[in-house]
């Protein structure tokens, strides 16, 4: 067997060690989304340094079936019920959903100049691995998506708690996430990866976009959500996948200038502001109709990552079961806008964004 030659083989080593070390420290550091968002950072600042960042497909979709699995695992018998409890709060935040995807696509798209497919995939809200993953599945601006989506996480995550405080809507004190319990059943393991692998590689087979990364999701999501299964990923497997995913984002920084940088830094910021402001004026209204303790609905409506506003409920003793079903509706509404977009990108009357190369002011090369 020939050996592959060393400028084959050192970038991509290199680009995941560098991914490895930045997404480790932030989750050590306990910054929210830490492997994804440190990955994506450290390898966004080698990039622009200059190192020949990249990633190979084969691994890249293996990754994305791996994290299709971990995002169909949040489904479970408890939010589905969950999501029963509360029809009229779960039915406004899907109209919240609604109206943020659209205000926030249209910000990015006419104020910033984005191309459709990049802004939607920007203004997705808490589901920023899958997004992220699409995007390089479909040849978005990826870079934009990127910065867009972590700096929701990180404002999001980092600000609420103080901010709950400060209104006097919380005064409580934070607590550790709890550690996992038990392990997860080797034939359990195996029927999880052995069917989401499966529906991943029919779905790629009859060419729907993404069909690894949403064929994975709805075996994994299927099997979780009827209780049929409870294994998870070891650790180890599923972080790597979240840190390959965040590297992936951060190679495409490659040949970027840091006056791009700061211009995406000014679409992620306005982006979020508008995102922020709609589901603060749906919340609001749930506030004043519904029976729930305003930091429950907070929490709820917040457009972060499920994962992580569960582990915030709980860090800030509040009611996870109605803050997962929230979430939960909202990832599903989202995973079905993405799929619909996804479809249309090849089913529908305009070209691919990959055939399509669009510059913004500012911005002197092409994204690809």
């Amino acid at each position: 067997m020939p050996i592959p030659p060393r400028n084959a083989v050192l970038p991509p080593l290199e680009t995941l060690l560098i991914a490895a070390a930045g997404g480790i420290t932030f989750a050590k550091l306990g910054i929210p989304a830490g492997l994804i968002s440190g990955s994506v950072l450290a390898v966004s600042i080698a990039a622009l340094a200059g190192r020949p960042m990249r990633v190979p497909r084969a691994f890249q979709r293996v990754c994305f079936v791996l994290v299709g699995i971990l995002l169909g695992a949040i489904v479970t018998p408890e939010t589905l019920r969950g999501m029963a409890t509360w029809p009229l709060s779960i039915a406004v935040l899907a109209v919240a959903t609604i109206c943020m995807i659209a205000a926030t696509t249209s910000y990015l798209r006419f104020v910033h100049g984005w191309d459709w497919a990049s802004a939607f995939l920007g203004a997705s809200p808490g589901a920023m691995a899958q997004v992220v993953a699409l995007s390089a599945e479909f040849k978005a601006d990826l870079r934009g998506v990127a910065i867009v989506q972590v700096m929701r996480v990180l404002l999001i995550v980092i600000g609420l708690p103080g901010s709950l405080a400060l209104a006097g809507l919380w005064a409580g004190s934070v607590i550790g996430a709890p550690e996992p319990v038990g392990g997860s059943s080797l034939i359990e393991l195996v029927i999880l990866v052995a069917v989401s692998t499966a529906l991943a590689l029919l779905l790629r087979w009859m060419k729907f976009p993404g069909g690894l990364l949403f064929g994975a999701m709805a075996g994994s999501a299927i099997l979780h959500g009827t209780g049929w299964v409870h294994a998870v990923l070891p650790w180890w497997l599923g972080g790597g996948a979240v840190i390959v995913i965040g590297a992936i984002a951060g190679s495409r920084f490659s040949n970027t200038s840091w006056r791009t940088v700061v211009d995406y830094l000014g679409a992620a910021l306005g982006s979020f502001a508008v995102a922020v402001a709609v589901a603060a004026c749906f919340a609001t209204l749930v506030m004043l109709l519904l029976p729930f303790r305003p930091a429950d609905v907070i929490i709820a409506f917040a457009p972060g990552a499920q994962d992580q506003m569960m582990l915030l409920a709980l860090a800030l003793t509040l009611d996870p079961v109605y803050v997962g079903a929230h979430h939960l509706s909202r990832w599903l509404i989202c995973t079905f806008s993405l799929a619909i977009f996804a479809k249309s990108l090849t089913f529908g009357k305009g070209k691919p964004p990959e055939q399509k190369p669009w510059t913004r002011p500012g911005q002197g090369m092409d994204d690809d």
